[in-house]
């Protein structure tokens, strides 16, 4: 853990008078090309308590964006953590401190007011308020709104944590299972939902998912391809929506392969 720097943690916190504020989870693993705009918006929308990074031995500079951060704020807690991501939201989970906490994908940016929109929807029965991912390729595409609408259907299945706001009392005693690398968003929500509160998604406000390059090859989209199918085969209706993704990772690849040719 870096040492605390409290006045900059409280001065930070008076642009956010109205509101409690929260503890952040970011998971990081190289995750240099967007942590710092990542981090920016956090900062920008959301009232930190405490930046919580809990990281998967990171080779890049991610670790000195992190304490670039701890030193303008004073609030960042680092942990280390060399297993899957189901046992890193664990390790981060057993950190928070604050009554609501967010989890915030390492490679999203969150709009604008994001944490102020939210809080608006908060009511006794909600127990996290999850905004949409938009990959930031579709941003200008016809289809986005196509995109949305499915999106949408999908997390009401299995949930999602790019930018999830949550009721800590409604995860008190969970135990995300250790080998969960993928699909333990699904195991977060089933677990909300039993505790009796709802997990809702919505349209405002939202995250941009920035993903890597790396992403938009057929090598890379195997794995994921092969996850989805066989958790769509437990839900028969997600069958269409998780082709839809297919098809535009396909065209997205395409495209990839073209500027490599250009």
């Amino acid at each position: 853990m870096f040492q605390q720097r409290p006045q900059c943690a409280v001065n930070e916190r008076e642009r956010f008078a109205m509101m409690e504020p929260v503890d952040v989870v970011i998971l990081t693993k190289n995750s240099e090309r967007l942590l710092r705009e990542c981090i920016d918006s956090v900062y920008e929308n959301v009232p930190v308590n405490s930046l919580i990074v809990v990281d998967g031995c990171s080779t890049d500079g991610t670790m000195q964006i992190v304490k670039e951060f701890q030193e303008k704020h004073g609030n960042v807690i680092f942990v280390e953590d060399h297993g899957t991501r189901g046992s890193a939201r664990q390790k981060a989970m057993e950190k928070v401190k604050s009554d609501w906490f967010m989890f915030v994908d390492s490679d999203v940016i969150l709009s604008k007011n994001w944490f102020a929109k939210a809080e608006k929807l908060i009511k006794d029965d909600i127990g996290a308020i999850w905004g949409i991912e938009i990959w930031s390729v579709l941003r200008k595409m016809k289809i986005l709104k196509l995109f949305e609408r499915i999106t949408m259907k999908i997390f009401e299945k299995r949930g999602g944590t790019h930018d999830l706001l949550v009721r800590r009392k409604a995860v008190e005693g969970i135990q995300v299972p250790s080998n969960l690398h993928t699909y333990e968003d699904a195991y977060i929500k089933s677990w909300i939902c039993k505790k009796g509160y709802k997990v809702i998604g919505v349209y405002e406000p939202y995250c941009v998912h920035f993903r890597p390059t790396a992403v938009w090859t057929a090598k890379q989209n195997i794995s994921f391809m092969i996850s989805d199918t066989r958790f769509a085969a437990r839900h028969p209706s997600l069958l269409l929506s998780y082709g839809f993704y297919t098809g535009i990772v396909a065209y997205q690849i395409l495209s990839y392969k073209c500027k490599l040719v250009n």
